[in-house]
C-alpha cells in the first residue's frame, strides 16, 4: 500500500483541543512497567512513548495509571498519586511533546478485580460483595469477594479520580481518559453483572451510570470537554463474552447519560471492530447513530478497517493496540508498503521496543 492509500488514517486533524499528527491513536494498553512497590515508572518508557510520537501516531493514550493503590488490580502498574509519579511522567510527556506529539493518561481502577496480595492486605472494593470470576491477571489467583462501596467510599473515589486529573496536569498531559470498561470498578457499576444495588447507583442501566457520570463531572471540572474523553465496553475481563441484552439501547443509553454530563469524546471498546451487534451495525456504527461528538475506534483494527471507517465517518481517529507494540514505527511502515511485523506475546510481553 502507499501513503495515499491511506489518506484518511495519515492526514492531521482537530480533535477537541488537540493538534493531532493523524488519525491515530495508541490504545491504552497495560504494560505493566512500574516499580511494583513504588508506581513510579522505569526510565525506559521515556523512550517507549517517544518512538510512537516521532513515528506520527496521533494521539498516545497511556497504559492505565491507577488513581489508589487499593484500586491496583495487576502487579507493576504505574500510579499517579504523589510527585515522584508525576516527575516520572513528565519526562514521558516532555519526549512526547518534543515528538510533535499528543499523550493523555488513562486514568483507572480496578475495583472488584483486585486482590489482597496487590493492595497491602486490604479488601477490594465493588459496587456489590460480588466476586469476579476466574483469576487476578498475571497473578493467578482467584478473584475475592469485594467489599460493597458505602456512599462514603464512592464519593471518595470520585475525589481520587479527580485528584489524579489533576496530577495528569502537573505531569504535561494534554489531557485523560477515564476507563470506564472492561469490568474494572467504574464498569462494575455500569453493570448488572456485578452491580446489584438497590439505592441511586443501582436500578436500571441509566441509574448504574451514575457512577460514571459523577466520575466525568469531577474530571470534567479539571480539564474541560475538549480535553477529556470516556472509555465504556460491553465485554469484562472476567466475561469476554459478555453482551448487553439490548445493544443498541444500551449504547443510546450512554450515549444519553454522557452527552448530558458534557462529554465531547468517547471511546466505545470492543474486541473486534467489524463484529455486528444489531441489525447488522457495529459497535462503532450503533454508536454513530447516537453520537455526533467525536468517537475513536478500537478493536483489532487493519490499517484497512480503519481507513475505510474514517472515510466513512463511522469513527473520527484509529486507536492501534498490540501492533504497535511490535511495530514502534507503525506508520512509516504503511506508508513504505512494507509488511507489518504480527505481535508474538512469547517474546514481546512485557518487553519495551
Amino acid at each position: 500500500m502507499t501513503q495515499t492509500a491511506f489518506a484518511n488514517l495519515l492526514e492531521p486533524a482537530q480533535i477537541g483541543a488537540w493538534k493531532l499528527q493523524t488519525r491515530t491513536a495508541m490504545a491504552p494498553m497495560t504494560r505493566c512497567f512500574a516499580d511494583d512497590t513504588t508506581g513510579v515508572i522505569q526510565p525506559q518508557v521515556v523512550d517507549y512513548y517517544r518512538r510512537r510520537a516521532a513515528d506520527g501516531i496521533g494521539l498516545i493514550i497511556s497504559e492505565g495509571i491507577i488513581v489508589d493503590p487499593r484500586g491496583k488490580g495487576n502487579p507493576g502498574v504505574p500510579l499517579l498519586i504523589n510527585d515522584e509519579q508525576v516527575r516520572t511522567w513528565r519526562a514521558v510527556t516532555d519526549a512526547v511533546h518534543e515528538e510533535g506529539g499528543t499523550i493523555i493518561a488513562q486514568i483507572w481502577h480496578t475495583g472488584r478485580v483486585a486482590h489482597p496480595d496487590l493492595i497491602g492486605g486490604q479488601t477490594p472494593f465493588g459496587p456489590s460483595a460480588v466476586a469476579a470470576v476466574g483469576e487476578v491477571a498475571r497473578l493467578r489467583k482467584p478473584y475475592v469477594q469485594p467489599q460493597e462501596m458505602s456512599t462514603a467510599d464512592i464519593r471518595d473515589v470520585v475525589g481520587q479520580f479527580a485528584a489524579a486529573a489533576k496530577r495528569a496536569q502537573e505531569a504535561g498531559f494534554d489531557g485523560v481518559e477515564i476507563h470506564g470498561a472492561h469490568g474494572y470498578l467504574i464498569d462494575q457499576f455500569n453493570s448488572d453483572w456485578s452491580n446489584k444495588r438497590t439505592d441511586a447507583y443501582g436500578g436500571d442501566l441509566k441509574q448504574r451510570l451514575t457512577f460514571l457520570k459523577e466520575v466525568s463531572e469531577a474530571v470534567l471540572d479539571v480539564w474541560g470537554a475538549e480535553r477529556m474523553q470516556v472509555r465504556f465496553s460491553a465485554f469484562k475481563i472476567d466475561n469476554l463474552e459478555y453482551m448487553w441484552a439490548d445493544p443498541e439501547a444500551a449504547i443510546a443509553t450512554f450515549a444519553e447519560v454522557l452527552r448530558a454530563v458534557g462529554v465531547k469524546i468517547v471511546h466505545p471498546s470492543t474486541l473486534t471492530f467489524t463484529q455486528p451487534l444489531a441489525d447488522g451495525l457495529t459497535m462503532h456504527e450503533l454508536m454513530r447513530k447516537y453520537w455526533s461528538d467525536t468517537i475513536i475506534g478500537v478493536g483489532s483494527l487493519t490499517p484497512d478497517q480503519a481507513e475505510a471507517a474514517l472515510r466513512a465517518g463511522t469513527i473520527d481517529v484509529a486507536a492501534i493496540g498490540r501492533p504497535l507494540i511490535a511495530n514502534p514505527d507503525y506508520l512509516a511502515r504503511l506508508q513504505a508498503g512494507e509488511a507489518l511485523v504480527e505481535y508474538d506475546p512469547k517474546t514481546q510481553l512485557g518487553v519495551l521496543v
